[in-house]
C-alpha cells in the first residue's frame, strides 16, 4: 500500500482560470524521505495543501493509506518554513495544540507526551521556556516535535531550515535526517537547496514544468545513513549538477 497517492489530479486557486497542476500522478512508498524540488512559484506548496485537506481538486484523486482524503479523519504532519510558535504560549504549551484538537487525552498524558517529545528532540526541561529565549535551531526542533504529536505518519515540511544561518542550517539537516532514521516516517520536503535534497533523501522529486504534469523521480545513490562528505563523490557531483543544471532551464532569462 503506497503512503501518498495522486492519480490524474488537476488543480487550481479559486478565481483562476488556469491550472497549477494538470492530471499530476505519482506515488510513494511509506517510510520513504523524499526531497520536492522546482523554480519558486511551480507549484510545490500547491501539493502540499491539496494533501492537507486545504486546497481542493478540481479533479482526480488523491489516496493517503490506499483511502481517499475524503475518508481520512487523521491530521497530516505539516511544518512551514517559519517555526510558527505562539509567543504569547510556553514551548510546551505550543507543543500541546495537536493534542488539545479534537482530543480528550488527560492533562496528565498530554504533559507527559510532550515531556517525551521534548526530549526526543534535545529540548528536555524546556516546556516551561517561552520561544523567544530559544534559539533558531531549537525553535526548528520545537515546532518538529509539534509535526510529530498530530501522530501522522506523514509528515510536510516545506523549506523548515531555509530562514536559518548556514552553520545551524546544516545542523539541522544532520539532525532531521537522525529523526528519520530512528522514527522511519514518511517524509516529504521541499527545498531549493539541491545539496540539502541530495543529503537528505532517498529520492528527489523534481518538477520539470508548470503547470506541474509530472514529477520525474532522481533516486540518491546513498545509503539512508549517509555523511557529508558523501556528497563529495564523482556520481553526486553529477547528479548536483544535472539537477542545477535542469532548474536553471526553469528560470526566465
Amino acid at each position: 500500500m503506497k503512503a501518498l497517492e495522486f492519480r490524474e489530479v488537476s488543480c487550481r486557486y479559486p478565481g483562476q482560470r488556469e491550472n497549477l497542476v494538470e492530471k499530476l500522478s505519482f506515488s510513494i512508498e511509506p517510510g520513504s524521505f523524499h526531497c520536492i524540488i522546482g523554480a519558486s512559484g511551480c507549484g510545490k506548496s500547491t501539493l502540499f495543501r491539496m494533501i492537507c485537506g486545504l486546497l481542493t481538486p478540481v479533479s482526480g484523486t488523491i489516496l493517503r493509506d490506499g483511502a481517499p482524503l475524503s475518508e481520512i479523519e487523521r491530521a497530516c504532519g505539516y511544518m512551514p518554513q517559519r517555526d510558527m510558535l505562539f509567543p504569547w504560549r510556553t514551548v510546551g504549551e505550543n507543543l500541546a495544540l495537536p493534542l488539545e484538537v479534537g482530543s480528550a487525552l488527560p492533562k496528565a498524558e498530554r504533559n507527559a507526551r510532550i515531556e517525551e517529545a521534548l526530549a526526543d528532540v534535545g529540548l528536555a526541561g524546556l516546556a516551561d521556556r517561552m520561544p523567544e529565549e530559544l534559539s533558531g535551531g531549537m525553535r526548528q526542533r520545537a515546532a518538529f516535535a509539534r509535526t510529530m504529536l498530530t501522530g501522522s505518519s506523514l509528515l510536510l515540511l516545506d523549506e523548515p531550515f531555509s530562514a536559518l544561518d548556514a552553520l545551524t542550517r546544516v545542523s539541522m539537516q544532520e539532525w532531521l535526517l537522525e529523526q528519520w532514521l530512528r522514527h522511519r516516517m514518511t517524509i516529504l520536503f521541499i527545498t531549493h537547496d539541491v545539496e540539502e535534497a541530495l543529503f537528505l533523501s532517498t529520492s528527489v522529486l523534481a518538477v520539470g514544468s508548470t503547470p506541474i504534469c509530472s514529477l520525474t523521480e532522481i533516486p540518491v545513490p546513498l545509503p539512508d545513513r549517509r555523511r557529508r562528505s558523501d556528497l563529495v563523490r564523482p556520481e553526486l557531483t553529477r547528479l548536483k549538477e544535472g539537477l542545477m543544471g535542469m532548474l536553471r532551464g526553469q528560470v526566465p532569462a
